[in-house]
Order: structure tokens, then sequence, then C-alpha cells
């Protein structure tokens, strides 16, 4: 398995709207091969923003890769940087390859 993350660092008065873009989307990664889960996180709050982060599991790195590449990918990202601006810089990502995974 491999899991995708962003990190977003969000203006406090931002959240609301970045939430909602976020919550109110079309999600296509369910007709993407090899997805698995995705999960939207709200972390720690400072004085400047807050932590957000996209979360997803796919079946292998291939697969993740196979997504970025995808007419999916592209209708799920046609939008981005358009509108009011709602992070503090870019997001960050991060990739893992996942060595042990236990579950209940």
């Amino acid at each position: 398995m491999y899991i995708a993350m962003n990190r977003f660092r969000v203006a406090p008065d931002k959240q609301e709207a970045f939430m909602a873009r976020w919550l109110d989307r079309e999600v296509l990664l369910r007709t993407v091969p090899g997805f698995v889960s995705f999960q939207f996180l709200k972390g720690p709050a400072s004085e400047d923003y807050v932590l957000y982060a996209s979360h997803t599991v796919w079946a292998s790195e291939e697969a993740f890769i196979g997504w970025t590449k995808s007419e999916q990918f592209r209708q799920a990202h046609a939008t981005a940087g358009e509108g009011v601006k709602l992070t503090i810089g870019g997001p960050v990502f991060e990739g893992f390859t996942v060595l042990q995974n236990v579950e209940a």
C-alpha cells in the first residue's frame, strides 16, 4: 500500500470556505484503479493557521502515479489556483510506502 498526503495551512478566517471547497466537491477517486480510501483531516490550530490534510490510501505507489496521470485527476484539479486563495503557501506533499498495516 501507499499513502499520499497533502498538508495545507489555512488562515483561521478562511476555514469555512476551505472546508466547503473540499466537502462539496465531486469525488472522482472511486473511479480510479487502486484507490482504497480517502480522509480529509483537520489538525491543530496555531495563532496564524489551522492545519488540514488530505490522506489517500492506494493499493500501490504505481496506482497513485496512475491517478496523477488520469483524466479524473485533471478534472479534480481543473480549478486549482482559481478563486480566492484559501491557504498560506502551497500544499506540502508527503508520500509513504506502508511497511506495516494493523487493523482491528
